[in-house]
This record gives C-alpha cells, structure tokens and sequence, in this order.
C-alpha cells in the first residue's frame, strides 16, 4: 500500500520494432538499472520529483544507447534536431524545447523555459538565444554525430526516445521527456515529446506519463492528457488506465509505440503496442526492475 513517505520512479529507453541486438540490450538494462538506482537514492533521500526526474533524463540523454541527447539520430539532411519536456503535477507548470541543433541536453532547458519564462515552449534559435543567456551546455552538431556513431549508425536504429516520471516523498509527481526524433524526419518536423498532453504530462490528481514511439499517433490521441483524464477524471487505477489507453492507440489509428507512468498513489503501469519497450521502475521504494517489454502489450495491425 502506498504511503506519503513511499517514493516511485520510473523510467524508459524508448520503444520500436526492429530487433534489438542481445550486447546492446544488455547494456540498455544495465544502464536503466544504474539511473534508477541513482533517482531511487535521490528521492529517498528527500529530493523532489522534477529534481530527480530531470536529472534521470539527463543521464539517458548522456548515454549514446538512446535516441536522445548525444544518441540522437539525424534528420533527412544529415543534421540533428533535439526536443524534450518537463512538467510538475502540483501547478502545471511545464517547459518544451523543439528544433535545437547546439544543446548538449535540451532537458535542462527545458526546465529553465519552465522557470524562468512565463512560456511553456521555445523552439530553434529563439531556444538557443535563451540558453546562450542561462548558462545551457552547448554542443556541437559533430558531438551528436559521435554519439549517433557508436550505436546508432551501426545498428540502423531509429528509435530510443528516453523519459522519466516519480512520485516523491511528499506526494508531488513529475515527468520529462527527450528525444532526437525519428530518423530521416523533415527538417522542422515536431514530434510528440515536447507537447504537453501528447507524449509528457503530469498532474497531481492523475498521474505523470512519459511515451515513446512514433509520434504523430501520440499528438493525434493526445495520449498522455487522456492517461490522466482517466485517472483524475474517471477513477481507474493505474493498470487499468494503462489497459484502456493502448487498446484505443491501437483500436482508433493502429498507433505504435508505449508508455510508462506512476499515479497519484506511486503505482506504476507500463504498457505498448511495439515489439519491445526498453523500461525500468522502482515501485514503492521497493527493489528497482527493469525490462525489455512493458507488463501489457497489445498487437497491432502489421499490415
């Protein structure tokens, strides 16, 4: 039963269908154990939900194994365009970023649009003039390219979107997620990362959600803010809201891709219509898990 002082996290690595080669999925559940163990400690110890799950995000951007941060994959004219999003259940508040080429980790900015502006989203060089004048890390588009290198390239992968949600020691939920988008995108093109109430959404009374898979199936279901409506809106508990939710991705546009989030009471629920999620959370302050499938998969149409 879950109690005020009873923490939970979860986190995710992002969703897809091709294979993903046995070396590289071990390393993925190593270092998704690592970075909940490391959030897990940090909201034991008192920190708060946006806290920790920004910091969580920044480690997954940080590490070449996921389509975020320096493992972005490149857009169709070679060049690489990051997203990510914060959002806090107690007020709302919410940070985006869209179409940066120069931020070593559009997560932090993310937060500072959130703080320090009355916007929820900046994008392309307005994002940077912002970060330019906030102390944001830059980077350069050759780091992104290192990066995309040594997993990426190889591997031909186009999916990895990472993302975190808690619930911290005083009931307060948060979530973030980040993204180098699909391979071979349009330039401009924006996904549903950045988006409040499509791919990241938080709120006290519901739940914090973070989704991963192809985008445009999560902006047109507006999955993430319908997670929470059943939640807040409807009383399901968090399985059951999981349940409903992929069922309709899947039933009204065959929609590809998952989920992870923790409600109100820090339960968590993960769920997907890909072939795999990369996933991981700690439940309760319990021990911390982490697989390669959600606990609820529904098919999709192949065709």
């Amino acid at each position: 039963m879950a109690t005020q002082h009873r923490y939970s996290i979860g986190i995710h690595g992002g969703a897809g269908n091709r294979p993903t080669p046995p070396a590289k999925a071990r390393l993925i559940r190593e270092s998704l154990k690592t970075i909940l163990e490391e959030g897990g400690a940090r909201l034991a110890a008192g920190a708060t939900a946006l806290d920790t799950v920004v910091h969580c995000t920044r480690l997954l951007e940080d590490d070449p194994l996921y389509n975020a941060g320096y493992g972005s994959v490149p857009n169709s004219a070679g060049r690489f365009e990051l997203e990510a999003c914060v959002m806090e259940g107690r007020t709302l508040k919410a940070g985006a970023v869209t179409y940066v080429e120069y931020i070593r980790n559009p997560v932090e900015l993310a937060r500072q649009i959130m703080e320090q502006t009355p916007h929820v989203m900046l994008a392309g060089h307005g994002a940077g003039d912002f970060a330019a004048t906030n102390g944001i890390a830059t980077a350069s588009q050759s780091y992104f390219q290192e990066g995309w290198s040594k997993y990426g390239k190889a591997e031909n992968n186009g999916y990895g979107t990472v993302g975190a949600v808690a619930r911290d020691c005083a009931g307060n939920l948060a979530a973030a997620t980040s993204t180098g988008g699909q391979k071979g995108k349009r330039p401009g093109r924006v996904g549903d990362s950045p988006l409040v109430g499509a791919g990241t959404y938080a709120d006290n009374a519901g739940c914090a959600v973070s989704c991963t898979g192809w985008g445009e199936d999560f902006i047109r279901t507006a999955l993430a803010a319908y997670l929470d409506f059943l939640i807040a809106h409807q009383g399901l508990e968090a399985h059951t809201a999981a349940r409903i939710a992929i069922e309709y991705l899947v039933a009204k546009i065959n929609g590809n891709g998952g989920f992870i989030l923790v409600d109100k009471t820090g339960s968590i629920a993960t769920a997907q219509s890909s072939a795999y999620l990369h996933c991981g959370w700690i439940e309760h302050g319990a021990e911390p898990k982490t697989a390669r499938h959600a606990s609820l998969q529904i098919a999709r149409d192949k065709r």
